[in-house]
């Protein structure tokens, strides 16, 4: 009987560690439905909030600015993640969260919304990129896809709930309920994370110095920079004053980041992240993603309403169908790259992406509905095979102490490369338009002009040609990244054991 008996108790404590876990998974659950849904829930109620609070010409720093924040905060929440640990850097920027989207439900103008949006951002750099970095420190590298694939899964429902939630909740509610919605939410995985969270005592936080001047550099660096990318032919030419003086500014901002962080004894941003050959090759890579994600996510809905006519909800179930075949296809990429590895897993999976974002303007003229729908159906299920290898991949070469940095400079370059691509493919869809149409134009007033009906055959036929090259430079964007991995990253990655 005696010899049973720490049997049961080793029985007992492992269940009780395996009901912790779960309690944990559900609480990043929670966390990354919060930073997923906010950033399409908002979309859908701008015209309520614009009638209520005004400022049409500025509402799309609601955007803008949450992206900003979060952006530039990604670095330096993975840096202090690995200096004093994960739960608190996740508990905190939870709470900052909840206070931003509490400052914004009581907004009583536009200029305040769009500061407590920023407020927002704050806490949702910490949230996406402290999740990812829990997620890896979870799960051995043998169970690592079931965790990554159960986060792609509320992306996925994220991205097809959350505009119908926000019209729902701007029509039937108030549009400030889409920010109240998140209280509950994330009082739930805060509650899971405080009660069930129990990370190892690490004596080097006590005697770590924060490198503070480098965190206020990079922030400011970013801002400038991804300012300047964001508003550049939007809010001003490229080639004008502000935009000049902010990539002027931005250019010197980055070379004091360079100047601090060489002489800081704990840089936010380390050198190591670009001088290891796996690392450097990963943030490459899925910086050359985040720009051609851009393609489908912002074009294809204008390119379903205007060319092929359909509805918007319709538009929507063209773009949406992609979220599900991702992650089906990143839960099963483990049985590909057991066998191949990780590096030539991603080279299939975006050598693919890139065959697909090719086809595109093949497509016939207007075509049918579902030819693009079948196109993004592929396009997920190749994407799902590029990104999950690479992340699993490029988290399991590192240890504990620089898993969080590493895994934020990934998810900075995947954001920095959205945000780019935002800006290069805008600039090519209204270079196309304007060429085609003979004379000055963009998308948005040439859409609205199509819907307002008074827009001829000819400006279908010239949105159908701009699409198209974004959808070209967006395979360009695949063929950048499969050279990068296949000319940059080691054939085998150096996983570290667990």
């Amino acid at each position: 009987m005696g010899s049973t008996t720490p049997a049961i108790r080793d029985g007992a404590g492992r269940r009780q560690d395996t009901r912790r876990r779960g309690a944990v998974v559900a609480a990043l659950m929670l966390a990354m439905a919060l930073a997923a849904l906010d950033s399409t829930v908002v979309s859908t109620a701008v015209p309520q909030i614009v009638g209520d609070l005004g400022g049409f010409s500025v509402f799309s720093w609601l955007f803008s600015g949450y992206l900003l924040a979060v952006t530039v905060t990604l670095p330096v929440y993975g840096k202090l993640s690995d200096t004093f640990g994960r739960k608190p850097v996740l508990v905190v920027g939870a709470a900052v969260f909840l206070l931003g989207s509490l400052l914004c439900a009581a907004a009583w103008n536009m200029g305040a919304l769009i500061a407590f949006r920023i407020v927002q951002g704050l806490g949702g750099g910490a949230l996406q990129g402290t999740v990812q970095t829990l997620a890896a420190d979870l799960y051995p590298l043998a169970e690592r896809p079931k965790i990554q694939s159960k986060l792609s899964t509320v992306w996925a429902v994220s991205a097809v709930a959350g505009p119908g939630l926000g019209g729902v909740l701007a029509t039937y509610a108030d549009w400030r309920w889409i920010f109240l919605v998140n209280l509950p939410i994330g009082a739930a995985a805060l509650w899971l994370i405080v009660r069930h969270l129990h990370e190892p005592d690490r004596e080097g936080a006590r005697r770590a110095r924060v490198d503070w001047a480098g965190a206020l550099a990079v922030f400011a660096c970013g801002g400038v920079l991804l300012t300047a990318l964001v508003q550049g032919g939007v809010a001003w030419p490229w080639l004008s004053a502000p935009s000049l003086a902010l990539f002027g500014t931005g250019l010197l901002l980055a070379a004091v980041v360079v100047w601090v962080e060489r002489r800081a004894a704990e840089p936010i941003i380390p050198g190591w992240v670009w001088r290891r050959r796996t690392i450097a090759a990963v943030n490459l890579a899925l910086g050359a993603l985040g720009l051609l994600m851009v393609a489908p996510s912002v074009f294809l809905p204008t390119y379903a309403q205007s060319v092929l006519g359909l509805a918007p909800v319709a538009a929507g179930f063209v773009l949406s169908v992609w979220t599900l075949s991702w992650p089906v296809s990143a839960a099963l990429s483990q049985h590909v790259y057991r066998r191949i590895g990780f590096r030539d897993t991603a080279l299939l999976g975006i050598g693919l992406a890139a065959l697909i974002l090719f086809a595109f303007p093949f497509l016939p003229y207007p075509g049918s509905w579902w030819q693009p729908t079948l196109l993004m159906l592929l396009l997920g299920g190749a994407l799902g095979l590029f990104q999950l290898p690479l992340i699993v991949g490029v988290q399991s070469t590192v240890g504990w102490s620089e898993r969080g940095t590493t895994t934020a400079s990934v998810l900075f370059c995947r954001q920095t490369g959205q945000t780019l691509g935002a800006s290069l493919f805008g600039a090519v869809a209204n270079g196309v338009l304007a060429a085609r149409l003979g004379g000055a134009g963009d998308l948005d007033s040439v859409t609205r002009a199509l819907d307002a009906g008074t827009a001829p055959e000819a400006t279908r036929r010239a949105i159908a040609g701009a699409v198209h090259a974004v959808y070209l430079g967006a395979a360009g964007a695949a063929a950048v990244a499969f050279v990068v991995l296949l000319l940059v990253a080691p054939r085998r990655f150096p996983v570290l054991q667990d």
